[in-house]
């Protein structure tokens, strides 16, 4: 019996074949399995492709349990997760813990972070998880960091302006591109080029010094119109309320918060949504059966007037607050 495959199986197919790791290879497998039509002509394939499942997600296993063993594997929390990466002596670690309350090591010589280091960022009434990085040339550090990285919601590439900052800049992006990462977040692109595309910014660290301001300038003229560029000091704390602010934006989120009819709006707890996102959209955050049952929201904040009635396809503003009525 034919098995009479869609031409959405060969794309999935195709992508199957282009991709390099274990993850991708899943994703298209899985997309293969969902799209195949199930009768006795596709008996043989649906088994054949479950097993290729099974022996990806194995590979993919081992390597997650080198990965935590090597300290490479940390959980995501909070707003958002940000990966601070880029050459040896650069002051990552220094910027982890003047922005946190994590106590990195730190020090003169290169490759003082051998792991990952995490530290929670309060901006505002949020928290942000930054994470500390090993330099881009510690041994298998690339191999290591690849995952960590193509799951972070934002990379922050952090350069020395007491040297080169350029020089700096290309070599990450460089090694970033080894690991298939690429600035930006065009979903059809990753698809098509098996790279991983992430939201970006660059951290200029070391503006204190004489020779900073020129340095800085030339960063900004090469790359401000790809990447937001952040001058700070975090030895003398120069810029980081600015560059809390910068991060907030840069990972293209928005607060909600919600109220129940009759009662004061909860402003501890915000929802933490993607900018661009509709009531449709937080309610779902909440509870997919609460989406389901609602009927209409009221808005303070972006509405034309406090307290509007909005529909499901309103679209959310910072710090509005959301009354849900199912």
């Amino acid at each position: 019996m034919p098995a009479n495959l869609p031409p959405q199986y060969f794309e999935a197919e195709k992508r199957y074949r282009a991709a390099k790791d274990a993850d991708k290879k899943i994703e298209a497998l899985q997309t293969m399995l969902a799209i195949m039509p199930r009768h006795k002509g596709t008996d043989k394939l649906h088994g054949e492709l479950r097993r290729k499942i099974a022996k990806l997600s194995q590979e993919a296993e081992r390597k997650y349990a080198t990965a935590r063993r090597a300290g490479f594997l940390i959980r995501k929390e909070g707003a958002g997760q940000v990966m601070l990466v880029g050459p040896a002596n650069v002051g990552k670690s220094q910027l982890l813990a003047a922005l946190t309350e994590a106590s990195p090591e730190i020090a003169g010589y290169p490759f003082t972070t051998k792991t990952l280091v995490p530290g929670m960022m309060r901006f505002e009434d949020i928290q942000i998880q930054l994470v500390d990085t090993p330099p881009m040339g510690h041994r298998n550090v690339r191999t290591l960091l690849a995952n960590p990285l193509r799951g972070a919601d934002l990379i922050a590439i952090v350069v020395d302006l007491d040297t080169e900052p350029i020089g700096q800049v290309e070599a990450t992006l460089q090694a970033l591109a080894e690991a298939s990462i690429e600035p930006g977040l065009d979903s059809a692109r990753e698809a098509d080029h098996e790279s991983y595309q992430r939201r970006m910014l660059i951290i200029a660290n070391k503006d204190d010094l004489p020779t900073s301001s020129s340095k800085r300038l030339r960063l900004n003229e090469r790359y401000g119109t790809r990447f937001p560029v952040l001058s700070i000091s975090a030895k003398q704390g120069k810029g980081l309320d600015e560059l809390k602010t910068g991060i907030y934006r840069a990972l293209d989120i928005i607060r909600v918060y919600t109220k129940a009819p009759g009662t004061k709006a909860d402003l501890t707890e915000p929802v933490i949504l993607e900018r661009g996102s509709t009531v449709n959209d937080a309610a779902e955050s909440i509870h997919k059966d609460f989406k389901n049952e609602l009927k209409y929201a009221v808005i303070w904040g972006s509405g034309k007037y406090d307290g509007q009635n909005v529909s499901r396809t309103h679209v959310l503003q910072d710090r509005d607050i959301i009354e849900f009525h199912i």
